[in-house]
Formats: C-alpha cells, sequence, structure tokens
C-alpha cells in the first residue's frame, strides 16, 4: 500500500504499471492480482485509506459551543492531516483519482465533519448561506493553502499567516452581522 501511495502520488496514473508496482513493493504481479484484483482495485484502496484517514481526523477534531472555532478546529486538522500524509492527500485531491467535494456525503465521507459544523452555524445564525457554497468555498480555500505548502512554495512563517487569514477571512465572508455586532467585512480577523 505505501509503494501504490507514492507511485501514484508522484507519477501519472496511466503510467503506473502492476508490473511496476509489484517491483517497489518487492513482490510478484500475481500478489497484486490476488490482493486487489489488479491496478483498478488498488487504486481504490489507496483512495479508500486516504478518505478514511482524512475523515476520521476530521471526525476528531475537537467541539465546542462556538461554531467558528469548530470550524476552524476542522481547517487545522484538515490541513494538519495534509501535511502528516503528504503522498495520501496527493491521490486524493489530484492524483491517481480525485475527490469529489460536491458530490453526497456518505456515513465515512471526509466532508460530513465539515458539513455538520457549517448546518450548525447556518441554524445558529453565525453562518448564512448555503451549506454547500460555504462548504466548497471552505474547501477550495484551504485545498489551495494546503496544495502550496507541500509543494514547497510557502515557507512555514508564511504558510501559517496564510492560513490563519484565509481560514479567517473565508468564515467571515459567510459570516451573519449578528455573529460580530459592529464587525464590517473588511475588519481584521477576529
Amino acid at each position: 500500500m505505501a509503494c501504490a501511495t507514492e507511485l501514484f502520488a508522484t507519477r501519472p496514473r496511466e503510467s503506473v504499471t502492476v508490473r511496476a508496482l509489484a517491483t517497489a513493493a518487492g513482490t510478484s504481479t500475481a500478489a497484486v492480482y490476488t490482493l486487489f484484483q489488479g491496478k483498478d482495485g488498488l487504486v481504490r484502496e489507496v483512495r479508500d485509506r486516504a478518505v478514511a484517514g482524512l475523515f476520521q481526523d476530521l471526525a476528531a477534531a475537537p467541539t465546542s459551543d462556538v461554531a467558528f472555532d469548530d470550524l476552524y478546529g476542522l481547517a487545522t486538522a484538515y490541513r494538519r492531516w495534509g501535511r502528516e500524509h503528504r503522498h495520501l492527500y496527493t491521490v486524493l485531491f489530484g492524483g491517481a483519482q480525485s475527490f469529489d467535494p460536491s458530490g453526497g456525503v456518505g456515513d465515512r465521507d471526509p466532508v460530513r465533519p465539515l458539513v455538520a459544523a457549517i448546518d450548525r452555524a447556518v441554524a445558529d445564525r453565525t453562518l448564512a448561506g448555503d451549506t454547500t457554497l460555504i462548504a466548497v468555498s471552505l474547501w477550495v480555500a484551504l485545498h489551495g493553502l494546503v496544495t502550496l505548502e507541500l509543494a514547497g512554495a510557502l515557507d512555514e512563517s508564511a504558510a501559517e499567516t496564510a492560513f490563519r487569514s484565509t481560514i479567517h477571512a473565508v468564515l467571515r465572508g459567510w459570516a451573519t452581522p449578528a455573529a460580530f455586532p459592529g464587525l464590517r467585512r473588511t475588519d481584521p480577523a477576529p
């Protein structure tokens, strides 16, 4: 699995053969077919592992009575998972098989904790807007930041500053006036 994850993250899917996978893992092609029914089965297994790992980390993010804190905590958990699982992140969001953030939300879908937190924020009038649109805008910002960070385009300090300011800006952009009385859309993040 580790060899497959690395190969799918670092090479175009079409160029990764069962023979290359078996060689990298120090096994036979028969083992790949026996365990995974071939390359497509292995791709599914790697993707499923990535989805399960991201879901687990997001579902374990602490919750509170403050919707903004919970959403920021989910963003932090997403970033941490991407940094700690670089190859799985690449496979999930741009390698062997892409993840569709606007698709249906299953029981163990990584989007589920985010959608639940946004639903709660909309229900308590902290955020205003369509849950899916809010989730996609937050994911787009997170994905861009994590992708740039993993590519080495941002040093540690720049990445941290960009993360804090961008997540606050996205959440503030969807915030209701009641969420921060007196806050203008151009005020600094709370």
